[in-house]
């Protein structure tokens, strides 16, 4: 089933653009993703899986402050070190098995390598992380977007309730589905897939709430059909919601 609802190709990527350039003018640059290396920008996918960024963040800052925030320091420290570590962060022991499962798995297969794994073709680099206990589609395509630098759009549940509010995904779309519409009609760009993504959960954030979205003020309000454009949507719509983590934020 395709993803874009009853909206012409040429449409939708006008739409995309305009929404874009719109959000740019608002916010501002995001300059995602937030870290200083790699690593960091890997362990933040899988941090952030299902909590905050802020959790995340604070995760990451336990983990330099205990001088285990590189790959010598992680693979020292033990599993119960890691867990605790990574405590802020939530479902600790989950998300530890997942880094220590992506490290032995990197050092075994790549010697430890980001360059090896990244040197492989995207798709290639894609099929074998989500091959990773602990590495769904959305944190994969974090580590391919911002620390691969490869163009695949994290398209996360704010870009999922954004779209189809607005009419261009239906209600239940899947992340695929999701990512197949913005991958059809946007340029195949690093840069534009990066700073769109970062816009995208920062409107959600401050208006296209999943509960109560605040319409009234949003910048992507002038999109919304006319049926919708309203201060907030009635609560039919928001149960059944119709217009970038990091899996990376998702609620």
């Amino acid at each position: 089933m395709h993803a874009v609802a009853a909206q012409p190709a040429r449409a939708a990527g006008k739409t995309l653009q305009q929404f874009y350039a719109t959000l740019v003018e608002r916010f501002g640059p995001q300059r995602w993703w937030p870290a200083r290396t790699r690593l960091e920008i890997i362990l933040g996918a899988i941090l952030t899986q299902n909590t905050a960024w802020r959790n995340a963040a604070l995760a990451l800052k336990q983990l330099r402050q205990a001088g285990r925030l590189s790959w010598a320091g992680l693979r020292q420290a033990s599993l119960a070190e890691l867990e605790e570590g990574i405590r802020p962060a939530g479902f600790y022991r989950q998300k530890a098995r997942a880094i220590r499962n992506f490290m032995d798995w990197l050092a075994r297969v790549h010697g430890g390598s980001l360059d090896s794994l990244f040197a492989l073709s995207p798709a290639e680099v894609r099929r074998q992380l989500l091959e990773r206990k602990g590495l769904g589609p959305e944190t994969v395509d974090a580590i391919l977007l911002y620390a691969g630098r490869h163009p695949f759009f994290v398209a996360d549940a704010y870009t999922r309730r954004i779209l189809s509010r607005h009419g261009m995904l239906r209600a239940q779309a899947t992340y695929a589905e999701a990512q197949r519409l913005l991958h059809e009609h946007l340029p195949q760009d690093q840069a534009l897939f990066n700073e769109f993504h970062a816009l995208l959960v920062e409107a959600g954030k401050r208006y296209c709430r999943r509960e109560a979205p605040k319409c009234d003020g949003c910048p992507l309000e002038r999109y919304l059909p006319p049926d919708r454009r309203r201060p907030e949507l009635p609560s039919a719509l928001r149960s059944q919601p119709t217009v970038p983590t990091v899996e990376i934020e998702t609620v």
